[in-house]
């Protein structure tokens, strides 16, 4: 009889186990989810610097979903039942379950910061990405302030004390708008300034990494700023703590990461509401539920690579439980991104050394812009699905291969 399993959350990890299972007669797959519609984070930042339709980044879930065989439910999730394997979402429907699979995005808390919400911009969602398309294009002069809010994690899982979980969309925030502003002719009365709540800006990659990107906006005449944690945005500066403050035309920051109300309400989230898992993404109390992506504690750099890999985990594990012979991969966290830059330009980050391992680079130019546009042409075309493994294995190699000829 087939086991019911139950995914909260259509982002990449909620996505990918889905997709690995969606075959698997072992499993009868309920996909829980509020949105009708998903958004392709990848292709945001050209719908906020390059005025793309935001259509273009989303696709239909329930008929996906449906056409898989697979249920879906078009409903928040309220509360988690842990000790008696049932779920009840915002609208009254009870769920039950075998194995639950924690998918969904951690949120972005544009609240916590005051004066954020009304007056800087974002391209973190679906919602805020067209409104910065719609002030930057009307940028005439003036100063612009691009930065992270500082974030704070729980304690139940060893991960590194990053403030700043992923600084990579601040990355092609800044070079986005440095070539937007260039193709407008206008570079000359603009002033950019970039800063982190972190001692140092990329907390997750190395040196190599790092001074490449430093190379970059030296090269761009892009100012940084380090510790700097924000208090409040008002229309005309980013105010911080240590009582400094930024004159800004015009701001963009990605906000507080914090988890999900329904995790905290459930009793199985950790202080700042993310679900705590070990390596093998099993909750570190109850073993029939599991965690792949940004709401999952262990998920540090909050990145869709990392979602990704979890979810291959969160499969393996769950094949496993139904009695298949399948080898568990072994979790080996790494940073590995894309960073649009406009004018057919990008820049492929791939790192670990922070994360324990030894690779570390940065590899930018025309090649890797249509590298980026293809990836994301295939992830919209093909309503989320990645690249296969052995696509991105090629891929990996191919940097290393050109990074140590280059060095």
């Amino acid at each position: 009889m087939a086991k019911k399993l139950v995914i909260i959350g259509w982002g990449f990890g909620g996505l990918r186990t889905f997709y690995n299972l969606a075959w698997n007669k072992n499993f009868e797959i309920t996909l829980i989810d509020p949105r009708k519609k998903s958004s392709m984070k990848p292709a945001l930042p050209e719908v906020a610097f390059d005025g793309k339709d935001v259509e273009h980044t989303r696709f239909d879930l329930r008929s996906v979903i449906e056409w898989h065989g697979a249920r879906f439910i078009n409903e928040a999730v309220s509360k988690i039942d842990a000790e008696n394997n049932k779920l009840s979402t915002d609208k009254g429907t009870e769920v039950s379950y075998d194995y639950l699979v924690v998918a969904a995005w951690a949120k972005k808390d544009f609240g916590a910061i005051k004066g954020l919400e009304e007056n800087a911009y974002s391209m973190c969602d679906d919602v805020h990405a067209p409104k910065l398309w719609e002030a930057i294009k009307n940028f005439k002069w003036g100063k612009i302030s691009i930065g992270s809010a500082k974030s704070s994690w729980g304690t139940r899982v060893d991960i590194p004390d990053w403030v700043a979980p992923c600084e990579g969309p601040i990355g092609e925030a800044m070079f986005m708008t440095d070539n937007l502003l260039r193709e407008k002719w206008i570079r000359d009365k603009a002033e950019i300034n970039v800063f982190t709540p972190g001692d140092i800006f990329f907390e997750d990659v190395w040196d190599d990494a790092r001074w490449a990107v430093g190379g970059l906006m030296g090269q761009r005449n892009i100012s940084l700023s380090m510790n700097k944690v924000t208090k409040e945005v008002t229309d005309k500066a980013v105010k911080f703590e240590d009582g400094t403050e930024f004159e800004s035309d015009l701001t963009i920051m990605i906000p507080v990461y914090i988890g999900q109300q329904f995790l905290i309400d459930s009793w199985i989230g950790d202080e700042k509401w993310f679900l705590p898992t070990d390596k093998g993404m099993r909750h570190l109390d109850y073993k029939n539920i599991f965690g792949a992506g940004d709401l999952n504690a262990i998920t540090m750099p909050k990145l869709g690579h990392l979602a990704v890999m979890e979810a291959d985990i969160v499969s393996a594990q769950l094949r496993k439980e139904v009695g298949e012979n399948v080898t568990i991969p072994e979790y080996k966290p790494e940073v590995l991104c894309i960073m649009g830059m406009l004018k057919n330009e990008a820049a492929i980050v791939y790192t670990d050394v922070k994360l324990g391992w030894k690779t570390d680079m940065v590899w930018y130019g025309k090649w890797q812009g249509l590298t980026k546009k293809m990836f994301d042409l295939y992830n919209i075309k093909t309503n989320g699905k990645m690249p296969p493994k052995f696509g991105e294995h090629m891929f990996k190699k191919a940097i290393k291969a050109f990074w140590a000829g280059k060095k």
